[in-house]
């Protein structure tokens, strides 16, 4: 196993995988860590210096039933699945979840006469236990709720999630399962495998015919099978094999978060009745107890435009304004933008060509998180109609990710893990009530931080009321005296 960040990538036989995968988001990771089960040589290749830091760091944290997928896609059976297989690792890993439900809320009489063919969709897509709740029951389960409100389709199962951890159990199941992880590595050209029978005797992953070569920022690698999972640069990544199935239109949502203080305002995540842009905006709580507000659905050309607006924002909170009125006497303490890859299609990209032995994993909007671990087992099927032989399955390396999650034990106020490492009785971020130990933890980690961002994803660090003014210099001085590993790299 290894992880690495810059520098020139080892050559030779060092450089040749059976399977690489492009991209180290949510999916990707998901991708990695899958095929670690098996006695392949796997590298994960990411443009960005950390795991996450596309679309996966800012999205709306929840976890979808699929309620409301287009019945009979891959997506809606992808996020069922999704879901059930993410709710159980969660408990074995110890990634915060809170199965708080959510309420489809109607505003409107064209809204309520909505509602029932919503149910109808859930029940289509497996999901039966919706049931329909008029405007009084809907305010004593939402006493804070706006003026107006008709009634609600109520969704259980609905759930929210720590999507920074998420990413990160699967980076690190992967690595310490014996995949390399190649940071700040971005691939500028790939040459195409060629042939494509199966080679007889062969080890497990091979195949006959020359590899993909690929030609990135820090050296050359070969890889027998190829994983397109780029995100937002889907299908820029197939033009480097010649394959243009769609184009992505990158999707821009913004959301403002609310202090803590604003946490009891909201039980459920609030959705509305969807649009043609997606979803809408919601109000939802977070594991961290803060509360979300967002995201717009702007389609623009840059693929890199994660600024927020000033017309955004004053939008979100005039919506805010509606949905929960008692938020606009709440402190925003943070706003940011995240892009999705839109593709034309309710659906996702997913493709195998087994003529170049490489799959496309695209088109994974906001339920990619939900969906991951399923994405994963789908992507390994598509290898296999490619030709991979996997060979038989070993155990992953157990991994136990730390809380950072408010409705769970933090090490602050635990006085059990206090006893055992003081370390974590030494709070640096007040905001946030990160310890001493959680930063330390991370940053000699599997996978550690390239910098303070991937710190504050990782610990909550800086990601309080003040933002990290007051801690940024503290933990600027751990960095130094326990990142050196993690900056190197």
């Amino acid at each position: 196993m290894s992880v690495s960040g810059r520098g020139p990538l080892p050559g030779g036989r060092d450089a040749a995988y059976d399977v690489v995968v492009v991209g180290a988001g949510v999916v990707g990771c998901a991708i990695a860590r899958a095929l670690a089960r098996h006695r392949l040589r796997v590298a994960l290749v990411e443009a960005a210096d950390d795991v996450g830091e596309g679309s996966s760091k800012a999205n709306t944290a929840i976890l979808h039933t699929g309620f409301d997928a287009v019945p009979g896609t891959l997506e809606a059976e992808l996020v069922r699945a999704g879901h059930r297989l993410l709710t159980a690792y969660a408990a074995e890993t110890g990634l915060p979840v809170e199965p708080v439900g959510a309420l489809l809320v109607a505003w409107d009489e064209e809204q309520r006469a909505a509602l029932p063919g919503l149910a109808a969709k859930a029940a289509r897509n497996g999901h039966h236990t919706t049931r329909l709740i008029d405007a009084a029951e809907l305010r004593r389960r939402e006493p804070h709720l706006g003026p107006g409100a008709l009634g609600a389709l109520a969704v259980p199962g609905e759930s929210i999630v720590c999507p920074w951890s998420t990413t990160l159990a699967y980076a690190t199941q992967a690595v310490l399962s014996g995949v390399d992880l190649l940071l700040g590595c971005r691939v500028t050209a790939v040459a195409p495998a060629t042939g494509t029978s199966a080679a007889t005797g062969s080890a497990p992953g091979t195949r006959s015919g020359a590899p993909h070569r690929l030609s990135t920022t820090r050296g050359p690698l070969t890889a027998r099978y190829l994983v397109n999972a780029c995100g937002l640069h889907a299908d820029r990544f197939d033009a480097l094999l010649g394959v243009r199935d769609f184009t992505v239109t990158p999707r821009r949502g913004q959301l403002l978060v609310y202090d803590t203080f604003a946490r009891p305002l909201v039980r459920h995540i609030l959705l509305p009745v969807p649009g043609p842009l997606g979803k809408g905006v919601l109000v939802a709580p977070t594991v961290y107890g803060n509360v979300l507000l967002g995201p717009t659905a702007e389609d623009l050309d840059d693929r890199t435009a994660t600024g927020t607006t000033a017309d955004g924002l004053a939008g979100l909170r005039a919506q805010g304004a509606r949905i929960v009125p008692a938020l606009v006497e709440e402190e925003v303490t943070a706003a940011y933008a995240g892009l999705r890859a839109a593709t034309g299609r309710e659906d996702y990209r997913c493709a195998a060509r087994p003529e170049l032995r490489y799959v496309t994993v695209g088109g994974i909007r906001s339920t990619g998180l939900s969906a991951s671990l399923a994405l994963a087992e789908h992507v390994l099927g598509l290898l296999a109609s490619c030709g991979l032989r996997a060979g038989p399955e070993r155990p992953l390396a157990p991994v136990r990710m730390p809380n950072l999650g408010e409705a769970f034990p933090r090490p602050y106020r635990d006085p059990a893990a206090v006893a055992r490492d003081p370390a974590h009785g030494t709070v640096v971020c007040h905001c946030a009530h990160v310890t001493l130990g959680e930063v330390r933890d991370a940053l000699r980690s599997a996978v550690p931080p390239a910098g303070l961002d991937g710190l504050r994803r990782r610990t909550r660090a800086g990601s309080g009321r003040c933002q990290g003014s007051h801690c940024r210099p503290a933990l600027r001085a751990l960095f130094e005296t326990y990142g050196k590993g993690a900056g190197a790299r």
